[in-house]
C-alpha cells in the first residue's frame, strides 16, 4: 500500500478526534442526540480547520446503524464502512470548483429523486460551494428550500461572503475558527510520540506557528520535517527545512532596532539574505513582533498573543524597557519601510535604509512635555525623574498659523558696580535657570512685517492674483485707495465695478487677504458715487475675530514668554489653512 502523509493518515473518525472547534462539535452532536438534525449545514472558515472532516462525520453519524449515545458514529457498521472507504452509494461528496455549472446541479438533482439504496438518508457534499456559478446557485434554491425528506446538504466554503444570501438563509451556518497554539502544539507533540519521533520543543513551536491555525498544514510541514530528519529533529532542522527564519534572529534585530545598534541589526539580516529567506515572510515576522511587544504593553491585552510561552516571557522583558509610544513609532516606520521595499528595485536596499530610519529615532516625548520641562526650569525647580515606561501626556496642538520670532535680548545699561560690601546676595537657585529674562526688559509690540497700503497695492493685487484671478481683477478698477480709521477705503467710479465684492463671503475672503498681507487689522469699505457699503463681519467666523483669537492663545502666548520673543505674521487666509 502506498504512503498515506499524515494529513490523510490521522483524519478525525468521529468527534471526539477533533482538534478545536468545541461549540460547533458540541452544537453537531447535541443535534444528533436530539434528532434536530438540519436539512441543509453550511460550514465556513479557512483552509485545514476541519469543514470538510465535520461533514463527514456527521455524515456517518446520520446513516450509523449504532450510534453512540454522544452521537459519535460507531465506525464499524455497514453505513460507517462504507463512507471511511469512498465506496457508499448514498454519499455524494463533489467539489464546487469543478463541477460549478448549472449542468451539474441537474444532474445531481435528478439523482436525489430517487431513494437512498441502503442507508436511511442520501447526503450530498459540496466542497468550496462558493465557486458554483450563479445560474447553479438559482437552480439548487428551490431545491435547498423543500429537499425530498430523504435527503440532507452539507456545503463547505472558505470564502462565505461568495455565497449568496439566497443560499445563506436556508442553511444551517457553523463558522469555524482558527486553532490555537497550544491545541495544535498537544495535538502535533502527541502525534509526534506516536511515529516515535522526538522533537525539540523550539521546533514544534515554530511549526504551529508556521501553520497559522491550520491542522493540515501542520500536518503537512509536520509530514516534511519527518522526511527530513531522524529520531530526533532539532530547531535548526526545522528552520533549513521550511526556509524560516530564527526566532533568535527577529529577536535580536527586534532587540537591535529599540536599543539603537545599527551594527547588530544590519549583520542579523545579512545573515538572514545570506540564508535565502523570503523577504516577504521575513518583514511580516519582525512586523509582529513589534505587535507582540505592543500588546505586552497594554493592559489585558497578552490574551491576544498566541505564542508558546517562553516566547512570549522574552517579549515581556524587551517590552518593559520602552514605553508604548516608542515601540508604536518605530513599528510606523517599518510599516512604511515594507511597504517601500515592496516598490524598490533594490529591495535590501529600502529594508536597510528604513532600520537605520529607526535607530536614528529615540524617545517619544510630546511638546507639551516639553513645554512643561521648560516652565519648571524658567521657575528655577528641578526637573521630576522620567522613566521610559511612564506613558507622555496627552499632546497639545499649538496653532499652526502664527509665526514667532525671537527677540535678541537688550543690553542692560552699564553703570558702576557698588562696593562689594553692598551688593545683595546671589541666589543659589539663579544657578539653575537657563537664560532668565529680566522683568524690566520690555516687548516689542510692533509688527515687524507690516506694509503701506500705498506703497504695496500692486504688491497685494500679485497676492490675490496667485490665490482668486477674478477678484484681482475686479481690485485693479479701483479709482483709489486709502486707508484711514482703522478701514481701507477702496474707490470705484462705478457701483457695477464692486458688485461682487461686495458679497458677503466674498467679502469674508478678501478681508483675509488683506489681513494675511499688510498685517493690519483693517476693514474693508466699498466707496462709489452712488453709495458709501461698509461690510464688517460680525459673526464667529470673522477674519478678524479668528486672527484675534490666535494672537491671544494661551499656548501662543506662553511660548512668546519663554523664548522671548513676539508674535509676527498671523494668517487665516485659505491657503494657511
Amino acid at each position: 500500500m502506498s504512503y498515506l502523509v499524515l494529513a490523510r493518515k490521522t483524519r478525525p473518525q468521529d468527534f471526539n478526534q477533533v482538534v478545536g472547534q468545541v461549540p460547533v462539535v458540541k452544537t453537531l452532536q447535541n443535534s444528533l442526540v436530539r434528532d434536530r438534525i438540519a436539512h441543509a449545514i453550511l460550514f465556513s472558515g479557512v483552509r485545514g480547520v476541519g469543514k470538510t472532516t465535520l461533514a463527514r462525520i456527521m455524515a456517518k453519524a446520520i446513516n450509523c446503524e449504532q450510534r453512540a449515545a454522544d452521537g459519535n458514529p460507531c465506525n464499524k457498521c455497514r453505513s460507517c464502512t462504507e463512507i471511511k472507504a469512498d465506496s457508499s452509494l448514498d454519499l455524494y461528496e463533489i467539489d464546487g470548483a469543478s463541477n460549478r455549472g448549472i449542468q451539474e446541479i441537474r444532474e445531481l438533482k435528478e439523482k436525489i429523486r430517487f431513494l437512498p439504496t441502503s442507508s436511511k438518508y442520501k447526503i450530498i457534499i459540496i466542497d468550496e460551494v462558493h465557486m458554483l456559478t450563479n445560474d447553479a446557485f438559482n437552480a439548487l434554491l428551490k431545491t435547498l428550500e423543500e429537499p425530498p425528506s430523504h435527503v440532507l446538504f452539507m456545503f463547505a466554503t472558505t470564502e462565505l461572503h461568495k455565497i449568496p444570501i439566497t443560499i445563506l438563509s436556508r442553511c444551517q451556518r457553523y463558522e469555524l475558527k482558527r486553532v490555537s497554539a497550544e491545541d495544535l502544539t498537544t495535538h502535533f507533540g502527541k502525534l509526534a510520540k506516536e511515529e516515535g519521533v522526538l522533537i525539540a520543543d523550539a521546533a514544534l513551536s515554530l511549526i504551529v506557528r508556521e501553520s497559522e491555525g491550520s491542522v493540515r498544514d501542520g500536518l503537512s510541514l509536520l509530514d516534511q520535517v519527518f522526511s527530513y530528519g531522524e529520531k530526533e529533529i532539532s530547531v535548526n532542522d526545522v528552520v533549513q527545512v521550511l526556509g524560516l527564519v530564527s526566532r533568535d534572529i527577529i529577536l535580536n534585530i527586534t532587540r537591535a532596532l529599540l536599543e539603537n545598534n545599527p551594527g547588530s541589526a544590519l549583520k542579523a539580516l545579512d545573515e538572514t539574505f545570506n540564508f535565502g529567506v523570503d523577504l516577504k515572510r521575513f518583514t511580516a515576522d519582525l512586523l509582529n513582533a513589534f505587535r507582540t511587544l505592543i500588546l505586552c504593553r497594554i493592559e489585558g491585552c497578552q490574551e491576544l498573543i498566541d505564542i508558546p510561552k517562553e516566547e512570549l516571557d522574552e517579549f515581556k522583558k524587551l517590552a518593559e524597557k520602552y514605553g508604548h509610544n516608542t515601540i508604536h513609532m518605530k513599528m510606523n516606520l517599518l510599516m512604511q519601510g515594507v511597504e517601500e521595499m515592496r516598490y524598490s528595485p533594490q529591495p535590501r536596499l529600502a529594508i536597510e535604509s528604513t532600520f537605520l530610519k529607526i535607530i536614528q529615532t529615540d524617545e517619544v516625548v510630546p511638546i507639551a512635555e516639553i513645554l512643561a520641562r521648560l516652565d519648571t526650569l524658567l521657575a528655577g525647580q528641578p526637573l521630576p525623574q522620567t522613566t521610559p515606561q511612564q506613558e507622555p501626556v496627552a499632546k497639545k496642538k499649538i496653532p499652526e498659523k502664527i509665526v514667532l520670532q525671537t527677540v535678541p535680548p537688550v543690553p542692560e545699561p552699564k553703570t558702576t558696580p557698588p562696593p562689594p560690601s553692598e551688593q545683595p546676595p546671589v541666589p543659589e537657585k539663579a544657578q539653575t535657570q537657563i537664560h532668565p529674562v529680566s522683568p524690566a526688559t520690555p516687548k516689542p509690540v510692533q509688527h515687524p512685517h507690516k506694509r503701506d497700503v500705498r506703497r504695496d497695492w500692486q504688491g497685494f493685487i500679485e497676492h490675490v492674483k496667485d490665490r482668486n484671478l477674478w477678484m484681482a481683477q475686479n481690485l485693479q478698477r479701483t479709482e483709489t485707495i486709502r486707508e484711514a480709521d482703522g478701514e481701507l477705503q477702496l474707490h470705484f467710479a462705478e457701483q457695477a465695478n464692486c458688485t461682487l465684492l461686495c458679497q458677503k463671503d466674498n467679502v469674508k475672503l478678501l478681508t483675509e487677504f488683506v489681513l494675511d498681507f499688510f498685517q493690519k487689522d483693517l476693514k474693508l469699505r466699498f466707496i462709489t458715487p452712488d453709495k458709501v457699503e461698509g461690510k464688517e463681519l460680525d459673526n464667529v467666523n470673522s477674519p478678524h475675530k479668528l486672527r484675534n483669537k490666535l494672537a491671544n492663545d494661551p499656548l501662543v502666548l506662553m511660548a512668546t514668554e519663554i523664548f522671548n520673543g513676539q508674535i509676527g505674521d498671523i494668517r487665516v487666509g485659505p491657503r494657511s489653512r
